[in-house]
């Protein structure tokens, strides 16, 4: 057991510290950059559902796509269904962010199985949609 949390803590540190400098690259914090990564991979959502796509509440979402409102990354749009509903999507400068951040996780995934065999990747990929099924 011990063996596993350190490994999960030296992995979360490697990936944090990796995430944090490619996000440094650009103006934006690591929960906007997730929220167009939401966004990008998703499509034009309601708030709830990328709030519920980011594991945070919808006032937390509301704050970050403001700020990505106001950094023109992104822009919310009245639902013709409900007026009540905001529906968020990406600008072309948001498109532009999504992939180059994007491209940054592909090729960190390619990193990632390149020091496993195709017998362990797949294990790792079934294991963490165990994880992330069962947990998250």
């Amino acid at each position: 057991m011990e063996d596993l949390t350190h490994e999960l803590f030296r992995f979360f540190n490697g990936f944090s510290s990796w995430e944090n400098s490619v996000i440094r690259a650009s103006d934006l914090t690591v929960s906007e950059a997730h929220a167009i990564e939401v966004i990008g991979q998703y499509g034009q959502m309601n708030m709830k559902s990328v709030a519920m796509k980011l594991g945070v509440t919808t006032g937390t979402t509301t704050v970050t796509i403001d700020r990505l409102e106001r950094k023109k990354y992104a822009k919310r749009e009245t639902s013709l269904q409900d007026r009540r509903v905001y529906l968020i999507s990406l600008t072309e400068k948001g498109l532009q962010a999504y992939d180059e951040h994007h491209k940054y996780h592909s090729e960190l995934s390619r990193q990632i199985l390149g020091v496993l065999s195709k017998e362990e990747s797949e294990q790792l990929l079934a294991t963490l949609q165990k994880i992330n099924t069962g947990i998250f």
